[in-house]
């Protein structure tokens, strides 16, 4: 089962201060290069940034959970997930795509999008539950909004398929 968790943060460097802090980790933890950072400016703009998606060549070909991450995002943030698709190395048509294979039609993950009001920042997870419990025990610390949900594994594969073939 697939599960989806944010930590909601104000201010638009609280995320991406937090995520500093824990890929200097003596003992890196397995699900850093899937997690996504998203931040909202106080004029608006938003930012993703992921590790996994900072080499082109990565977009379409390993397609693991962080490029699911993205795509979820991507997804939640409608006609703004342009902005995720080029977090994502460019997979935008994959991000196009992805409407029509995957609907995540969940209360929760309209709550996450409504949640990133002005100056404010995240880091948002899609994984395993054990995966979140580890990223649960690692970022709860810090602090933040929770919001989570369980998501449909066939959608969950379907975004991964979308993402592959893009």
């Amino acid at each position: 089962m697939y599960g989806f968790k944010a930590f909601v943060f104000d201010g638009k460097k609280t995320a991406p201060k937090a995520l500093d802090v824990l890929e200097n980790n003596a003992d890196p933890y397995v699900w850093i290069d899937d997690v996504a950072e998203v931040s909202k400016s106080k004029h608006g703009s938003v930012r993703v940034h992921s590790t996994w998606a900072q080499d082109d060549s990565d977009a379409g070909a390993g397609a693991g959970l962080g490029a699911v991450t993205g795509g979820v995002i991507g997804a939640l943030l409608g006609p703004g997930g342009a902005l995720a698709g080029a977090a994502m190395g460019g997979s935008l048509g994959a991000l196009m795509g992805v409407g029509e294979e995957a609907a995540f039609d969940d209360p929760k993950l309209d709550e996450f999008a409504q949640s990133l009001g002005k100056d404010t920042s995240a880091l948002v997870l899609v994984g395993e539950q054990a995966t979140l419990a580890d990223f649960t025990s690692a970022v709860e610390p810090f602090g933040g909004k929770v919001v989570e949900t369980d998501l449909n594994e066939a959608d969950v594969k379907a975004l991964g398929r979308a993402l592959k073939n893009a």
